[in-house]
């Protein structure tokens, strides 16, 4: 039937069979709820008609997506799991190696707001080519840094892959919500973080099996250092140019009810400055800005740092440093899925991000005192535990952040997500990492427990509101605003004025 078929709203992946039209939504901004048509007729005349429909299509934009972002966190975390073998290749101290990593988090923070004009101004696929492009073209500079003289050019070229992450690491949600439909949304959000964590999970797993710490041939170390950094050069290439032939910007018709109202807004009524203002007036979005930066910023902490806790209690483990670090994130993966899995079919999303932040503090508790007992099975498994929980949060906070500010922009919340992750990130494997080469690792993962302890508090704190939801079951008794504009006549015509709706009633 070709790219453009349509299947029916929130069925089967693979479904093909078109939905009866519904209706769009009136002048006002407002959809018509179940049991009101003849009223909202009525006092707003008869509205045309379309039909709601996810097209085949987006799972080629989704797999598109995820191996982009895949390429993206594998040359994130490549330099961090071999710190000891890029020390002895640069000839530099540990904290310049830290700085590969690190320099993710820097460039993402002033990048951001940039980066999300630019996504609602072009759009989806424009940015998600820049992603892409500016991955390829960082993975052939590190090309370049082949000599032990050289580390400023792999810095430079890592520099470059950052300003990549800022373009993909906030689109999950865009791209979940622009392309599925509401009973597939969550679970096609957490396939696209997925394919950032398993980017991360190669990272792991692959550099240190295709650079051994060969210190005593350097000319071998650079050759395997080669390989790896030719093999990403090429990859990365191939998926710009796969993007660049599957990435749409938007599919015929509109995936769900939510949307199909965010598309009956003239574009003119937008004001990118306002929506800021709007998601920091937004005290449970506030909240949440600030507890999954405590979360994800803890996670970024620990992998960065990994190698290096690994290392001080088992000396010559840096091949299994790698492979715990894919317990971690695989297990992750596997969490990520089943939340995604379990938002779509109960909506219940702040008690499932609560019960998955308790979770992950006691899993951070058990992995800080069983670091050190001597047993790498024992790190194996509570690696696994917390990696399942903790990295299994990032698409619930997506999927949050989306809900309880709608129709605010989905990448504009993600955006300012990722930022309050990378603050805390910088901020906490700095701190972390002082705290570990003074003292002990015990020491580092402690202050991460009692900081992910004052994210628990933040998140039982925060007001569930699900408007997304809500204007998808055709509920309208959930206070949603549009995007003000300057026109006060078009703020007035746009905004829907409604009552609260609780999470605990869906």
């Amino acid at each position: 039937m070709g790219a453009d078929a349509v299947e029916a709203e929130g069925g089967d992946w693979g479904c093909e069979e078109a939905t009866p039209p519904v209706q769009q939504p009136q002048p006002n901004g407002l959809a018509p709820g179940p049991g009101t048509p003849g009223e909202a007729q009525a006092m707003l005349g008869a509205a045309p008609r379309t039909p709601v429909a996810v097209s085949r299509r987006r799972l080629a934009v989704l797999a598109a997506f995820s191996m982009c972002s895949l390429a993206n966190a594998f040359q994130w975390i490549q330099y961090s799991i071999l710190s000891s073998v890029f020390v002895g290749f640069y000839g530099v101290d540990s904290a310049r190696v830290d700085a590969l990593s690190l320099v993710y988090m820097v460039a993402y923070v002033p990048l951001i707001l940039p980066a999300t004009w630019l996504l609602d101004a072009r759009g989806l696929r424009l940015c998600a080519l820049l992603g892409a492009g500016l991955n390829a073209l960082g993975a052939w500079g590190k090309c370049l840094s082949l000599r032990p003289s050289r580390y400023v050019v792999t810095l430079l070229a890592q520099s470059v892959c950052a300003v990549a992450q800022v373009f993909l690491l906030g689109l999950p949600s865009r791209v979940a919500s622009v392309w599925f439909g509401p009973r597939e949304v969550s679970t096609a959000c957490a396939v696209a973080v997925l394919g950032n964590q398993l980017g991360t999970a190669i990272g792991f797993l692959l550099p240190p099996v295709l650079v051994p710490n060969t210190v005593d041939d350097i000319d071998l170390m650079q050759h395997n250092i080669g390989i790896m950094f030719y093999g990403t050069a090429i990859v990365s290439t191939i998926l710009f140019l796969i993007t660049g032939v599957v990435f749409e910007e938007r599919p015929k018709y509109p995936p769900s009810q939510a949307q199909a109202v965010l598309r009956d807004q003239p574009p003119e009524g937008y004001s990118y400055k306002q929506s800021i203002i709007n998601l920091f007036r937004n005290v449970p979005f506030v909240l949440l800005l600030i507890s999954y930066g405590i979360m994800t910023g803890a996670f970024y902490s620990i992998s960065t740092l990994l190698n290096q806790m690994i290392i001080t209690h088992y000396p010559g483990e840096e091949l299994n440093a790698g492979r715990i670090g894919l317990t971690l994130v695989v297990a992750g993966m596997v969490g990520s899925i089943i939340c995604g899995l379990w938002l779509d079919y109960t909506k219940t999303y702040k008690q499932t991000t609560l019960m998955v932040y308790i979770l992950s503090f006691i899993g951070m508790i058990v992995f800080t005192f069983t670091l050190n007992l001597g047993y790498l099975v024992v790190v194996f498994v509570t690696g696994g535990v917390l990696g399942f929980f903790m990295t299994g949060y990032l698409p619930l906070g997506f999927e949050f952040a989306v809900e309880i500010t709608y129709p605010e922009s989905e990448g504009t919340s993600s955006g300012l997500l990722n930022a309050s992750a990378q603050i805390f990130g910088i901020l906490f494997t700095l701190v972390q990492g002082k705290l570990t080469s003074a003292y002990s690792p015990l020491a580092g993962n402690l202050f991460l427990c009692a900081w992910i302890f004052v994210g628990i508090i933040l998140t039982a704190l925060i007001k569930s509101d699900l408007r997304r939801h809500n204007i998808n079951l055709g509920i309208m008794n959930t206070d949603i605003k549009a995007v003000p504009v300057d026109s006060p006549t078009e703020h007035e015509g746009n905004n829907a004025m409604l009552r609260d709706q609780p999470e605990s009633a869906i």
